[in-house]
């Protein structure tokens, strides 16, 4: 585990922030521009709403890279905090973001954030830099695994548990030719995790 406290540790070092094995964090801290927190609320609340959305969530997996993503008003309503993890290049991460439905959802609701140029500005990564904060420490639960291979493991995962089900399997457990490869370790072990 790469996580740790003390100067900031990246796996993209021209960027700040910090990475646990594929795994890195991306926290942006700024001040809501006067009389706009009302307005920034009501487009969370819409930007929550299409969370159901298909398109926002086609966009995700199409970027392919984001485990998780929060917005928080705080302060009194003077400060906005977007916090996110991903996978990858600081600047991929970015780049794809800004050229997706969510690209312009997020300038909407970054629009209420003073000095925020728009996700397509060319310093657009700048100013995003100027009001990224590395965290103290950042621990992923899956550090070894981006965002492909959980969407690939649920698959395989949704697949194997529909073989389950079939009488056929079940047939091919009880059939004493398979006994050999059902007795070993390893097929046992995945009998085991599929049952848990």
């Amino acid at each position: 585990m790469t996580a740790a406290t003390g100067a900031a540790q990246t796996a993209h070092p021209e960027r700040p922030g910090r990475s646990d094995g594929v795994c890195s964090e991306f926290t942006v801290f700024t001040k809501i521009k006067p009389g706009e927190a009302d307005a920034l609320r009501e487009d969370l609340a819409a930007l929550s709403d299409a969370a159901d959305d298909e398109r926002v969530h086609a966009a995700v997996r199409q970027i392919g890279t984001l485990h998780d993503a929060r917005h928080v008003i705080f302060d009194n309503d003077n400060r906005f905090m977007f916090a996110s993890v991903f996978d990858g290049s600081w600047d991929t991460y970015i780049d794809d973001f800004a050229q997706t439905v969510v690209g312009a959802r997020f300038d909407k609701v970054f629009s209420h954030s003073e000095g925020f140029p728009g996700v397509t500005d060319p310093g657009v990564k700048d100013w995003f830099v100027a009001h990224q904060a590395p965290a103290g420490v950042f621990v992923s639960a899956y550090p070894d695994l981006t965002v492909q291979q959980i969407y690939k493991d649920q698959r395989v995962d949704d697949a194997f548990q529909d073989v389950l089900d079939t009488p056929e399997f079940r047939a091919a457990l009880d059939n004493p030719a398979n006994a050999e490869l059902v007795a070993t370790p390893a097929f046992q072990k995945l009998l085991a995790e599929a049952s848990a």
